[in-house]
């Protein structure tokens, strides 16, 4: 009775409030007053409202709230009851009325409930220490049983019907692969040089020279006659005397002789040049040349030559 009495209060105070405001806003008349903040009157009035809007909706959510609690109370007089506290009960009825279907979690896991313990116990202990006899995990037994499905179907996939590539088929694929995409790239980029399509090329010996002077000389010398590296006018070679040696020693270096890899400094075209530089350099014999190294190159033509007339003579 005290909260409904409380909430007609509230209701005749708000009421009031309500017919202030309107008698407050009701004679408002616009008059040219001078700008607040950068607003104009108009602006500020806009402001106002959504305020007293605002408000309104709290007040409104309120009363609301009051008049669901008064329905609540005339839909249920009874009197107010102080609790009771239930007696006691022994901790097995209260297991039974906690008893209820097990959940997905007590199923994966095999859990038992405290009650059957008794049954799970192994008739034998140690120094009063009793064993209970606990189930597998299901899940432990889903992996396992599951693993075994999968062997025998990776086994029938790969190694009875062949439908898959096994492991070193697959890899030749892949290599296989590699080298194709290798050669459509260098197709489209227009770099389809290596050490297998490098040719002899007088018109890149220009080009060359400015690469071999902005990167070789400082181990061959500035005219290739041999510093730290072997000298390179000479007719003797550590690693073959071809234009299609020099590229591929260019490329891939010998890192166990001090020799560099300019594969990722130099484009083929750029490797191409300074090959075709290096070959140009033969003869020259330029001041100080360094001993030489290795084995005497001879031009697969040169060794044509000399075999033909050999097998002529006898």
């Amino acid at each position: 009775m005290k909260k409904f009495k409380l909430t007609v209060l509230l209701l005749s105070l708000t009421i009031g409030v309500f017919a202030q405001a309107k008698d407050a806003v009701a004679p408002i008349v616009p008059v040219a007053a001078p700008q607040s903040m950068g607003l104009s009157s108009s602006e500020l009035l806009i402001i106002a409202l959504l305020i007293f809007s605002a408000v309104l909706l709290a007040v409104t959510i309120t009363l609301f709230n009051a008049f669901k609690v008064m329905y609540k109370v005339q839909a249920d007089p009874n009197p107010y009851q102080p609790y009771q506290a239930e007696s006691p009960i022994e901790f097995e009825d209260w297991l039974k009325q906690k008893k209820s279907k097990p959940n997905f979690w007590t199923k994966i896991l095999s859990l038992k409930p405290l009650e059957e313990e008794k049954g799970m116990i192994i008739p034998h202990s140690y120094d009063g220490i009793q064993e209970l006899n606990n189930p597998v995990p299901a899940w432990f037994n889903i992996l396992f049983f599951g693993t075994i499905i999968f062997a025998a179907g990776y086994l029938f996939y790969y190694h009875v019907g062949e439908y898959g590539q096994r492991q070193d088929t697959e890899y030749e694929t892949e290599i296989a692969k590699a080298a194709s995409d290798k050669r459509k790239f260098l197709a489209m980029s227009g770099t389809s040089i290596d050490e297998s399509s490098v040719k002899i090329d007088a018109s890149q010996i220009v080009a060359g020279k400015g690469v071999f002077d902005a990167n070789c000389i400082a181990c061959h010398g500035d005219k290739g006659q041999g510093l730290v590296g072997p000298n390179l006018t000479d007719e003797f070679w550590l690693h073959g005397g071809s234009i299609n040696d020099i590229f591929k020693t260019v490329k891939y270096g010998v890192p166990e002789k001090g020799m560099v890899s300019w594969e990722k400094n130099l484009s083929a075209a750029n490797i191409s040049e300074v090959s075709n530089y290096i070959i140009s350099l033969k003869d020259t014999k330029p001041a100080g040349p360094k001993e030489p190294q290795g084995v005497k190159y001879e031009d697969k033509s040169v060794q044509d030559t000399v075999k033909n007339e050999n097998s002529k003579s006898k």
